[in-house]
This record gives C-alpha cells, structure tokens and sequence, in this order.
C-alpha cells in the first residue's frame, strides 16, 4: 500500500522543539520531493518547507525560516522537519506531501502555494505550542 506515515507532533511549551517523521511505504522517497504544510482551523492549508528531489535544495516559507529544518532519511525512505523555537502561532495540523513533479523536481518552492502538485499526503499530525 502506497502511503505517507506521519508521526512527532504532539503538545510543546513556546520555545521548545519537536521532530516530525513521514514514512513512505510501498515507494521510496529518493525520487520524490517532500513538502510540509500546516493548517489551522478556518484557514487554507499553506505550504511551509519543501525539498527538491534533484539536489535537495530546501526552501521555507518567511514565517518558518530560521526555525524550521527539513531534510531526508534515504536509508528509511523517511522524510523530518525539525522545529525549533516553537511559537504559540505553530499550533496546526501538519502534514507531508510527496511529488515526482517535474514542478518541483530541481526547486520546490512553487510548489508549496499549489496542493495539486503533490501526489502523496500524510494523515497529518498535530502540533500544539501552549503553556
């Protein structure tokens, strides 16, 4: 079965870290870039870190950038973002996406403002930043 398995979120304080896990199963992820979104309750799903599949260049939307690591695992065909610095507004429902999109082969990032690019999503997984 072809799938993205995420895990990692969970209840953080302001400041604190947390790592989140998306497993491939049924394909592996050296052909494929990742991306992780996140939505809030009433908002659209936004797109917040990619990696490209050719030379896994990486790419961060502003609100992110400094605090957000992604990067991935070939041996376990898994793919992590690192957050660090967790602020209150990071309480969302993440989730992974792969694609083998020519969009998105060599730079991601025009992807991250386009859902229909990414073929595989992850059940998603939540973060919550609160004291």
């Amino acid at each position: 079965q072809v799938q993205l398995v995420e895990s990692g979120g969970g209840l953080v304080q302001p400041g604190g870290s947390l790592q989140l896990s998306c497993k491939a199963s049924g394909f592996t992820l050296y052909y494929y870039s990742i991306a992780w979104f996140r939505q809030v309750p009433g908002k659209e799903r936004e797109g917040i870190a990619c990696i490209s599949s050719v030379d896994e260049s990486t790419y961060y939307d502003d609100s992110v950038k400094g605090r957000f690591t992604i990067w991935k695992d070939y041996d376990t065909d898994t793919g992590h973002l690192r957050i660090d610095s967790l602020k209150s507004e990071d309480t969302a429902i993440d989730y992974c996406a792969a694609s083998r999109s020519h969009d998105v082969r060599a730079k991601c990032d025009s992807g991250l403002t386009s859902l229909r690019t990414w073929l595989y999503w992850g059940q998603g997984t939540q973060v919550t930043v609160s004291t």
